[in-house]
């Protein structure tokens, strides 16, 4: 048996090109042998606001119960979502904010600033479109969604490495060039990195 892979397509448009980047990672890592579950987070059924923020515990929806379930089963995670105003997309973010929860992902120390990292031992990819170079994005911006979701979220809960895959200028990409993209998705999936 392979490795544990969880998929989890951030793309609210299961008809995005973001849905053949997913396919293509699973189809690479299941060629290897990988086990491979996966999370279309426009399909799940919850309140991506998380209302009370710490303050009052908010009940998990089925599909984030089961989505947890996933994370915790998962050795590697592959995160594939597109760049919206420099960020994740706001069913992404919600997803993030209600289930990567104190308990769970991590847990600040009693009179403390310092916390456990609760997912220590998981690795991760993140494969992110942008209709900009990813120099640009880089230089100009500074990569925050790639900050956010790699160093304030992932290593925060202690999954590390996490990898970067930049796919980009998508608004003006031909049929070639995105077919190209994705025979390097699957070679990524090949590696389970």
């Amino acid at each position: 048996m392979g490795k544990k892979i969880l998929i989890i397509n951030g793309h609210p448009n299961k008809n995005a090109f973001n849905n053949g980047i997913a396919i293509a990672y699973k189809t690479g890592a299941e060629n290897t042998g990988a086990e491979v579950k996966e999370i279309v987070i426009g399909d799940l059924q919850f309140n991506p606001n998380l209302q009370f923020g710490y303050q009052k515990r908010t009940e998990l929806e089925p599909d984030l119960i089961e989505a947890w379930e996933k994370i915790k089963w998962a050795e590697h995670l592959v995160w594939v979502h597109p760049v919206w105003w420099g960020g994740l997309p706001a069913v992404t973010k919600g997803f993030i904010d209600r289930l990567f929860l104190p308990g769970f992902a991590f847990q600040y120390k009693e009179n403390s600033v310092w916390w456990d990292k609760l997912l220590k031992g998981k690795t991760a990819r993140i494969i992110t479109t942008l209709d900009q170079p990813s120099w640009y994005y880089w230089l100009v911006y500074g990569r925050p969604s790639v900050n956010q979701l790699k160093k304030s979220t992932l290593e925060f809960c202690g999954i590390k490495p996490v990898k970067v895959t930049y796919i980009g200028v998508v608004k003006i990409a031909t049929p070639e060039i995105r077919n190209k993209w994705i025979e390097k998705v699957v070679a990524l999936g090949r590696k389970q990195k």
